[in-house]
């Protein structure tokens, strides 16, 4: 919020530069009720610096304060309660979004340097689940954001392409598949396959054996083995591209992680030139007892790599080829430690960068109040959760608006839409438990009544024939019934700001539901459309709230409307 940062900046001019402006920023506070203002200044801290009670600061500073943005100051014991000038504020608040358009709260702060996002990374031959929901729409979000800031994304799909499980799918596939049955319906058959191995292997232990033989042929090139590894891959990827189209998530690269099977070597070779491998039960590992952490894993007694030597080959890759500012990692919090270990370890190799490396953790989602897994077969797919709701959205519009023009549209939109922000609307590091019914509300904190906010507006501005009119013209209004909204369209930046600095999207989804329920408020209270000299600065704040609700959604990756 500017009106912050001008804020400080007097405070700062005031107290003689005694205080950094950035500490004094710190500082102010918003107060959660508006009758004590807009702003609030707390005056404790200065009490050390200039030897006196923090009340009698607090008179003095407020009668030394004077600037036209701001309409009266309220001395509250130790506290300034600032009160914005509503007329001046609003007025330039709605003329500088109607002048930027979407491009209102982008921060330059990027200068165009690469950002490495690793997200989705979904397992090949096993389903698209509700589980990985999490990572590819919060690492989606996180690179619009990124770009917002003045970033260049880059997104990466590691592809859960290669391990021990490929061993069992042959192994089953051998033993139990018919590939008639795959070909009909590639990943539900590879997944009962993947299912009745781990349930038969239960009882007989030679099938692990046999999974790990056919897992050993497929490293060292077998060609029957590569061929049914290829084949699986190929018909996963054609299913998850279906997917991604559905959510509009795109990537800048599919490298997964057989794409780093011939980069390893080097890290093994580059880890023994800097002497770092130590020996330990015949493995070899990286000791990080300094760092407090367990030995990192890199080579195994039988001379088979490992996760952590996949992953710093992939770092180094990425390095090399993108010379990232930031590298993040959006995978689950299970794998926390995992990547502690990862960025200690290219500290360890001398690679400064490797502080540039971000782990961005998510809770689980849930069913019934349990994880998700594959393993079991107690899955929820992904698609099937895009269709149906997908379909309910589209009752809904067949009940409500019949008569709207390319419902199929809207109802992808609305549909996919409400699944993707019930998900952004969560802090990521709480667990979600998953309920379609609650995705779809049309009421409460949900992404089908953000979009119907935004079709409300693009409406009103439809009747009025204003929709592209943001320029403000002198006008009577006070802006006091405005206010909430006008305060919260400042907001914005400040929402980017705090959901880049967190790596956290739900800040912005958190702001719009803020907006739009003030903005439905005000609508309920005020006749924006009756013909009055207030009218044109009531649609011009009409048009501000469209700029700013659309632009929100788009940074979380959520489609806006503009009938419903």
């Amino acid at each position: 919020m500017k009106y912050k940062q001008k804020l400080a900046l007097i405070l700062f001019e005031v107290l003689g530069h005694e205080i950094d402006v950035k500490e004094l920023e710190m500082l102010i506070e918003k107060p959660k009720n508006q009758q004590h203002g807009d702003l609030a200044f707390p005056c404790f801290t200065l009490a050390k610096v200039k030897r006196k009670s923090p009340n009698v600061i607090a008179q003095e500073l407020s009668e030394k304060i004077q600037s036209p943005i701001f309409e009266r100051i309220e001395v509250v014991g130790a506290y300034l309660n600032i009160f914005l000038n509503k007329k001046l504020v609003s007025e330039d608040t709605v003329a500088e979004i109607g002048s930027q358009k979407e491009k209102y709260g982008a921060l330059n702060i990027g200068n165009n340097r690469p950002v490495t996002i690793d997200l989705s990374s979904p397992n090949i031959a096993k389903p698209f689940s509700m589980g990985h929901l999490r990572s590819t729409v919060i690492g989606n979000s996180l690179a619009f954001i990124v770009e917002k800031c003045g970033y260049k994304p880059i997104r990466i799909n590691h592809i859960g392409d290669w391990g021990t499980q490929f061993g069992k799918l042959i192994t089953a596939y051998k033993l139990w598949g018919d590939a008639e049955k795959v070909k009909q319906n590639p990943i539900k058959e590879l997944l009962t396959l993947y299912v009745k191995f781990h349930e038969e292997a239960e009882s007989d232990p030679s099938l692990v054996e046999q999974g790990r033989s056919w897992f050993k042929s497929l490293e060292d090139g077998d060609v029957e083995a590569l061929s049914l590894w290829q084949w699986f891959r190929d018909e996963s990827l054609q299913e998850f591209s279906r997917i991604y189209e559905l959510m509009n998530v795109e990537f800048d690269s599919f490298a997964g992680e057989a794409f780093y099977n011939d980069k390893m070597d080097r890290v093994v070779k580059l880890l023994e030139e800097k002497q770092l491998l130590v020996e330990s039960d015949q493995a070899q590992v990286v000791e990080l007892s300094d760092e407090e952490l367990p030995p990192c894993l890199i080579k195994k007694s039988d001379g088979a790599t490992l996760y952590a030597t996949r992953d710093l080959a992939a770092a180094l890759y990425r390095k090399e080829n993108y010379d990232f500012d930031l590298s993040l990692y959006v995978v689950g919090n299970e794998q926390s430690l995992h990547f502690k270990q990862l960025i200690a370890v290219l500290d360890k190799m001398g690679y400064s960068w490797a502080k540039k490396m971000v782990h961005i953790p998510f809770g689980m989602m849930l069913k019934d109040g349990k994880k998700m897994s594959t393993r079991k077969g107690k899955v929820v797919l992904l698609e099937e959760v895009l269709n149906e709701s997908i379909a309910m959205a589209k009752n809904s519009i067949e009940e409500k608006n019949p008569n709207l023009t390319d419902k199929d549209t809207v109802a992808k939109q609305v549909g996919v839409g409400a699944v993707m922000f019930h998900d952004l609307k969560n802090f990521r590091m709480n667990d979600i438990e998953f309920s379609l019914e609650d995705m779809l509300r049309f009421e409460g904190e949900t992404g089908p009544y953000v979009q119907y906010t935004y079709a409300r507006a693009c409406s009103i501005l439809r009747k009025a024939n204003k929709a592209t009119e943001t320029s403000i013209q002198p006008s009577s209004i006070s802006w006091e019934k405005e206010w909430k909204v006008v305060i919260l369209l400042t907001e914005f930046p400040n929402a980017i700001k705090r959901s880049f600095e967190q790596f956290d999207p739900s800040q912005i989804a958190k702001y719009i539901v803020d907006l739009a329920q003030a903005f439905n408020k005000y609508y309920a209270e005020v006749k924006i459309l009756e013909e009055n000299a207030d009218q044109h600065a009531r649609l011009a704040l009409v048009a501000s709230v469209t700029i700013v609700l659309k632009e929100g959604m788009r940074l979380l990756g959520i489609e806006a409307p503009e009938e419903m």
